[in-house]
């Protein structure tokens, strides 16, 4: 599912990646943890192609996307890859609906057709009643389900989660942790989620831990 080999990357004189090796099956959830600076929101910038490695070659999917254009390219991220964030990075001027059909709208779909499965997805995720508010209306628990929705908007083989929970309460992390792994049972999506919450690492399939640009500690 997920392949990436000598992963390498500079900024300035800063080597934050020094070749970093990592291989995910489909629906494995993989969470890695090390401390702030060891490169983790970086990599997971690389695997999803948001960041350009220096070195390294990296497939998903079988897609060797050191070949794509950046127009292919983005395509294949909106398609394939799906984007949870510590901070939500919702759209204030819009919905709760509006913001979970935007995946659906940048690939070309009208709004007709991209409803249903937003609110399919609210509904899936216990916020349809709240569809038609903005974000600065909702709680953090209900941003992140909303930002969760958006993620799965275009089933995505591959959901990277960046901090995921880090601003929310300890029951609604909870849930949250919960609802990844609901998911990859019923859609068989494949998880990388980094993460400081120890509860929500130990959980998963695999747990990497990077430090200093490296992954120093996998665990079957």
């Amino acid at each position: 599912m997920i392949e990436a080999k000598g992963i390498r990357k500079r900024f300035g004189t800063l080597e934050v990646l020094k070749g970093v090796d990592i291989s995910v099956a489909q629906g494995e959830v993989v969470s890695i943890v090390g401390a702030s600076g060891a490169g983790k929101t970086t990599l997971l910038q690389i695997i999803g192609t948001l960041e350009k490695a220096d070195e390294g070659a990296l497939r998903i999917d079988g897609q060797d996307l050191a070949r794509l254009g950046s127009n292919a390219l983005s395509a294949f991220r909106n398609k394939h890859i799906g984007f949870v964030f510590q901070f939500h990075h919702l759209l204030p001027e819009f919905n709760a609906l509006e913001n979970v059909m935007m995946p659906g709208l940048i690939a070309g779909r009208s709004r007709t057709e991209c409803m249903p499965r937003a609110e399919d997805l609210l509904t899936r995720l216990n916020v349809i009643a709240r569809k038609e508010h903005k974000p600065g209306q909702l709680s953090g628990g209900e941003q992140q389900r909303v930002a969760v929705a958006r993620a799965l908007f275009n089933s995505p083989s591959v959901v990277l989660a960046d901090e995921p929970s880090g601003n929310l309460d300890s029951a609604h992390a909870k849930e949250l942790h919960q609802l990844f792994f609901e998911l990859r049972k019923e859609l068989g999506q494949t998880f990388v989620i980094v993460t400081h919450n120890e509860e929500l690492a130990d959980m998963a399939d695999r747990k990497l831990t990077m430090r200093d640009g490296v992954i120093v500690e996998p665990r079957p």
